[in-house]
């Protein structure tokens, strides 16, 4: 929602002072709980947090005064009033309302958590703000995973986020970089190196890079019933590569509401399954945070795990594969593709009871609610890759490996198979198996998931572009046909120039990879491995990620970074303002092939 203030130099002036107040109110909390001792006594902390809370309001009451339309300000900022009602409520209840033990130390948390609030909207709307601007939205994209990953970086580098030593800043930034980009590629034993503080962090990582910055903040837009005006709107569009403007708001609606019924279901799914191995769960909320954790890792397609062993030691518990593969398989088919399924679903089930209940006129003129070209070839090819992989892995184990042992079996190809897909969950040791299984996962690692989703690769509808367009070309096609639908050509030029550019940073990677690893005795199958893991940000390592070198690491980061945002997507945000050439040349023929 678009505000109109009469004095726009004042309102600047209130950005900046918002911004300064914002980075001093998380300076505050880092000094307070980011060391073993709080950094500077804890009554001046306390009293600039209070002093910031004042300025937030005054930022308000000026705000008020300074707008157009007050009851237009009203509506889009209703939820600050109520803030500020049940800040009044908690500071006046203390000793009466409320009967608490120390008075301070709760109204230090009810001030706190009001100033968490506010620094967490306005970051989120600025995020939308900014990619509303008129200018590339890609590039607000990359700046806002640049600056998550900074923030998160320097969250794990604090003494209360490790246990022992203080991370290093080239492996915070890689931890934070894998948790963002959602890789799961780690230097460090995430369940135990990291603090019960640095694992919330890592898990915050994973939920806002899985979802993404940009739609996170138009996620509490919507839940602050802030309506998007057009440039909003298109910029959502765009990123979220919707095809109307009327649909933006159920499609964010549906992103939030299924990721929240997705994975709290994984997590009741997943519940029961740690006691299955004695002692290394403890309690129920240790129980449910492990839940949680392991339920938003899968779904985002991070594949982070707080074992050691990741989920080897569970790799005969069936809830690994009706709770782990389910989530997996489903953060990779697209927000879009869910939505989609949901709209058809729900149209059927109208039909079915409105017939059971006599309430369907069968002679009606609504068109029937399909399944788009879209989705039909995300679930093909997604299905095709599992089952496929999950034979080759099979094979290649029986017949180039030491049998099923090592390998799991069907089951364990079959959850290798998913979690290659950019998951980076294991239940098997990926170091003890056969190079031609190692192959097959590199190859369905580059492939990834779907576009829309919160997997990597070069995604499942590039392949099937490529693949339909070889097809016509034996067969003598003028178009390229899928599911009796055209492709257009635009789009086959954009599924050849993301496969040529994808390869180009595999390749690359391999390259620098084997000049900075030179000497550390690690195969060229084990750095190809590694890499296509962090271009697809799949996570899964046959373990030498721990014993890269400082640049290896360090290229490693820039793989993850280009993988989650995707090649094209940062070659777009270089040339967003090349103005297209208004004249062609004469064709000539030549030979190919």
């Amino acid at each position: 929602m678009k505000i109109i203030y009469k004095n726009n130099n004042l309102e600047k002036i209130l950005i900046g002072i918002c911004a300064i107040a914002s980075t001093v109110v998380m300076a505050s909390f880092v000094l307070l709980f980011g060391f073993d001792e709080p950094m500077m006594a804890r009554e001046i902390l306390y009293l600039v947090q209070v002093l910031l809370l004042f300025v937030f309001i005054a930022e308000k009451i000026i705000r008020f005064f300074n707008v157009e339309s007050k009851p237009q300000y009203w509506k889009g900022n209703w939820y600050e009033m109520v803030l500020l009602l049940l800040l009044a409520v908690f500071v006046l209840g203390v000793g009466k309302l409320f009967d608490v033990e120390d008075r301070y130390h709760f109204l230090h948390v009810a001030v706190g958590a009001y100033l968490v609030f506010q620094v967490v909207v306005k970051v989120c709307r600025t995020t939308v703000d900014m990619a509303a601007t008129g200018h590339n939205p890609t590039r607000t994209l990359i700046i806002s995973f640049i600056v998550l990953i900074s923030c998160g970086a320097g969250i794990l580098m604090l003494p209360k986020a490790t246990n022992g030593e203080s991370l290093s800043i080239v492996d915070a930034l890689f931890t934070s970089t894998s948790a963002a980009c959602v890789t799961g590629l780690t230097v460090k034993d995430t369940g135990a190196d990291f603090t019960l503080m640095g694992q919330t962090v890592i898990l915050t990582l994973i939920q806002l890079g899985g979802l993404g910055m940009v739609v996170f903040g138009a996620i509490l837009a919507l839940l602050l019933r802030q309506a998007f005006n057009i440039r909003e709107s298109v910029a959502m569009q765009d990123l979220l590569s919707t095809n109307t403007l009327g649909k933006i708001s159920h499609t964010i609606a549906f992103i939030f509401l299924g990721t929240v019924v997705i994975e709290g279901t994984g997590a009741l799914l997943l519940f029961g399954m740690w006691d299955s191995v004695p002692g290394r769960v403890d309690g129920i909320y240790e129980q449910w945070f492990y839940s949680i954790f392991h339920s938003i890792s899968a779904f985002c397609n991070a594949g982070f795990g707080l074992f050691s062993d990741n989920l080897t030691s569970y790799q005969h518990n069936w809830r690994v594969f009706v709770g782990i593969c389910p989530l997996i398989v489903l953060g990779g088919l697209g927000f879009g593709v869910l939505y989609n399924i949901f709209d058809v679903s729900v149209d059927r089930l109208k039909k079915f009871y409105g017939r059971i209940y006599g309430r369907y006129d069968c002679g009606t003129k609504a068109i029937p609610r399909r399944l788009s070209l879209q989705s039909k070839i995300v679930i093909s090819v997604s299905a095709i890759l599992i089952i496929a992989g999950t034979v080759l892995i099979t094979l290649s184990e029986h017949y180039a490996g030491d049998g099923s042992s090592k390998s799991g079996g069907v089951l364990g190809a079959l959850f290798q198979s998913v979690s290659a897909r950019t998951a980076g969950f294991n239940i098997v040791n990926i170091s003890a198996l056969s190079e031609s299984s190692k192959v097959v996962l590199i190859l369905l690692m580059l492939v990834g998931g779907s576009p829309g989703s919160t997997a990597g690769g070069i995604k499942t509808v590039t392949l099937a572009v490529i693949v339909i367009s070889t097809i016509a070309v034996l067969r003598r096609r003028s178009e390229v046909e899928i599911f009796k639908r055209s492709i257009r050509t635009v789009v086959i030029g954009r599924a050849i120039t993301i496969t040529l550019l994808f390869m180009v940073v595999f390749f690359t990677g391999v390259f620098v990879l084997n000049i900075t690893e030179h000497g550390k005795g690690f195969t060229m199958l084990d750095i190809m491995f590694e890499t296509a893991s962090a271009l697809g940000t799949v996570g899964l390592s046959t373990g030498i990620t721990g014993s890269l070198t400082t640049a290896g690491k360090v290229v490693i980061i820039l793989v993850m970074f280009i993988g989650r945002l995707g090649p094209l997507t940062l070659l777009a945000s270089l040339t967003f303002n090349v103005k297209p050439a208004k004249y062609s040349y004469p064709e000539e023929a030549v030979i190919v092939g």
